[in-house]
């Protein structure tokens, strides 16, 4: 499982895949969440928006295994 970091209360999940290097843009998260599985704290997950906070697990399918933490 690898560490994201972030440095607010919070991160958009089509931010956090942005921040992964899963995407390119955020303009692709809408097109990569509708071919790939990923799971927030085991619970399957489609909208871009959705609020990821630290201690969160973020798990996209084929491409890795996330634990959220705050930098502060």
């Amino acid at each position: 499982m690898k560490h994201v970091y972030i440095d607010g209360p919070y991160i958009q999940l089509g931010q956090l895949l942005k921040k992964v290097d899963a995407i390119d843009s955020g303009g692709f998260a809408k097109m990569f969440l509708a071919d790939n599985e990923i799971y927030v704290n085991q619970e399957l997950e489609n909208r871009r928006g959705r609020k990821i906070y630290p201690q969160d697990v973020v798990d996209i399918r084929s491409f890795g295994r996330f634990l959220i933490l705050s930098e502060k």
